[in-house]
């Protein structure tokens, strides 16, 4: 890269080329001083929306590549140590009228393939740009912008990952629908707009799988400790009376009437009459307002057909919204239960064998 850089340069300073082409230009000339002069509100307010795009653009490239770069190597990275260094290095590049900088897609591999192996590699860089702004800043300016853009070029195709992408083709299609829009809005609307595209994108996906969530009726099995989903275990034993759901979701206002939903199709096609309703809680990590009023609701109608519906696994941050909620009268301790065992005997005990 080296070479094609410094040929290119020669080429075109010898062929008179620099009004032909577009070129990356001279450096400025001498050292940075620190300065804040002439800021006005107007400015900041006029900046913030610039400003968190590119903080976006940033967070998202570095999270990226620190993670890719790491894995390949097989160590750990902490996101919360990158995100603090990047904004130090900001605050640094701010205050002497640099441009905002992050751990770029091109830049490190270029510094990659060039044979850097450790953060000191940064501190020479930074050293020869000082050195070309001091002694030689015009430089760069016979550089043609298509040159640095073919060694972008070159240097990111090396974090394409062929293997991964069918990978990922064969284990998830949303997730490979999610890439391909994240691919057609960066090249076709902006870096920022398929950034946003890919987010918004992700959560719509994150809603619908918690909108419809995985959701089934548990039964014992033979010699097998625990209760089992019995979709996938169909010799599984009912205790007669006794209904046992599980809803692998938070329940919240887009999924509240769907979990009700759920246990009265239960109990409709249970075999025989329902006395109680057990809800195994393990996966529900949260709970608002309106589902409450869903479960309140359901609560309403099966007492009013003499079934019970109690807990089991319910976490504890879970318990402690229903109480700061105001229903700890409707769900006393005795509608929690530490396992669905502890609640399956608890009925037992209740109503007999």
């Amino acid at each position: 890269m080296l070479l094609a850089v410094a040929a290119s340069i020669a080429a075109a300073a010898a062929f008179g080329l620099k009004d032909a082409m577009p070129m990356v230009g001279a450096l400025p000339q001498g050292l940075p001083a620190p300065a804040l002069g002439g800021i006005t509100l107007d400015d900041v307010a006029g900046l913030v929306g610039p400003a968190a795009g590119i903080a976006l653009i940033a967070f998202a490239d570095t999270s990226a590549l620190s993670k890719s770069l790491a894995g390949r190597s097989g160590i750990h990275t902490s996101g919360n140590q990158e995100m603090g260094a990047l904004g130090i290095a900001n605050v640094a590049s701010g205050l002497l009228g640099g441009f905002p900088v992050c751990g770029s897609s091109s830049r490190t591999p270029i510094a990659l393939d060039a044979g850097a192996r450790t953060p000191f590699s940064g501190i020479v860089a930074a050293a020869l740009v000082i050195v070309f702004m001091l002694v030689t800043p015009g430089v760069t300016a016979f550089l043609p912008t298509a040159t640095l853009a073919g060694v972008v070029m070159v240097a990111v195709s090396s974090l394409v990952d062929v293997k991964t992408l069918f990978r990922l083709v064969r284990m998830s299609r949303v997730e490979t629908a999610l890439l391909g829009a994240t691919f057609l809005g960066v090249a076709f609307m902006g870096v920022l707009q398929g950034i946003v595209i890919a987010i918004a994108l992700s959560l719509i996906a994150f809603i619908r799988r918690a909108w419809d969530p995985y959701r089934t009726e548990l039964a014992s099995l033979e010699d097998v400790p625990g209760y089992h989903d019995i979709s996938r275990h169909p010799e599984g034993q009912r205790v007669p009376g006794l209904v046992i759901a599980r809803f692998d979701a938070p329940l919240f206002f887009a999924n509240g009437e769907v979990f009700a939903e759920h246990i009265r199709s239960l109990v409709a096609n249970a075999p025989g009459p329902v006395k109680c309703v057990i809800v195994a809680s393990e996966a529900i990590t949260d709970l608002d307002t309106t589902a409450l009023d869903d479960l309140v609701e359901l609560d309403d109608e099966l007492a009013s057909q003499g079934i019970s519906l109690v807990f089991a696994e319910l976490k504890g941050p879970v318990k402690d919204r229903l109480l700061r909620f105001g229903v700890s009268s409707r769900f006393g301790p005795d509608h929690f239960f530490p396992t669905v065992n502890n609640a399956v005997r608890n009925y037992k005990r209740a109503f007999g064998p």
